[in-house]
């Protein structure tokens, strides 16, 4: 009989990929808000309930937590803050307490966080066990995000992601208009730095952490090669054979995006230092290969 795993998020860019990924090894059960909806992407063998109707995890071989209000969609009110905070607080809290009074809890759980839980680090370089993190509000919804998967009793894999490169969709399709245009350009002094990783490599590591029964703890999911928004957009507008030559100045980005745009006006060198020692090899460890393969 094939393993069960349940997924939170599932609906979402990175789960509807995970799940076309595993659904012909795998029995999948998706958590969701809508089980109509959620059936009618993702087709009738994956089973939707929502959390109400989660009431045990016994039967499951392994969890992957994916839930989450997109984080960068919608400028930071203070009533936007709290949905951010609670679709990931709410949900890994209930998966914990299931798999801690469970009789046969799943034997991992894998949930996920962001790598803006290091906050703003300039040029430094951010691996796994970098703890000088800059106190603003990803960090804290990550943090808090962690702490609580970090308290379930079984095997706990917590995936720092970055920007996820896909051609379905995600952060790279806000950014394709303007250089389709020709009007692409840096961020702001377009230093700052912006670790990403490609779809495939995301759902590769992810098959790495369900497999691999000595990966535990955090891990960082981005490409071995973070680069500077410049370097980016140069690569970028390269890619589609458009110019790069207009920069959006920060104060445009604070008046369109408010606090969020504390995400692209400042980031993080993060190197994926865990997967490279447990010999994860990454498909696409170069933006230029990265792009090329996006249907772009």
């Amino acid at each position: 009989m094939s393993k069960h795993i349940l997924i939170t998020g599932g609906t979402g860019l990175i789960g509807r990929t995970l799940i076309t990924a595993l659904e012909k090894k795998y029995a999948m059960t998706v958590v969701t808000r809508d089980p109509s909806r959620a059936t009618r992407l993702l087709g009738e063998q994956i089973n939707c309930i929502t959390s109400e109707e989660l009431t045990s995890v016994d039967k499951f071989d392994a969890i992957i937590n994916l839930a989450g209000e997109p984080i960068a969609d919608k400028r930071w009110s203070d009533a936007q803050k709290e949905r951010i905070c609670n679709s990931r607080w709410k949900i890994t809290q209930q998966l914990v307490d299931l798999i801690n009074t469970s009789s046969n809890a799943p034997s991992v759980f894998i949930s996920g966080s962001a790598i803006g839980v290091y906050g703003r680090q300039g040029d430094t370089v951010v691996t796994e066990d970098f703890t000088d993190f800059h106190d603003e509000f990803s960090r804290a919804v990550c943090q808090k995000w962690e702490n609580i998967a970090l308290q379930a009793n079984t095997r706990v894999c917590i995936m720092r992601t970055g920007v996820v490169l896909s051609d379905g969709g995600g952060a790279l399709s806000k950014m394709l208009m303007p250089f389709r245009l020709g009007l692409g350009g840096p961020i702001s002094s377009g230093k700052q730095f912006m670790a990403w990783i490609h779809m495939q490599d995301m759902i590769d590591a992810i098959q790495h952490l369900l497999s691999n029964e000595d990966a535990h703890g955090v891990y960082n999911f981005t490409s071995p090669n973070p680069n500077t928004n410049s370097f980016f957009s140069i690569a970028l507008a390269k890619r589609l054979e458009r110019p790069c030559i207009f920069r959006v100045p920060a104060f445009v980005i604070k008046a369109l995006m408010g606090e969020s745009s504390d995400l692209v006006l400042y980031g993080q060198k993060v190197i994926p230092k865990r997967l490279l020692g447990e010999g994860f090899t990454f498909t696409f460890p170069t933006l230029k290969e990265a792009l090329a393969d996006l249907d772009l």
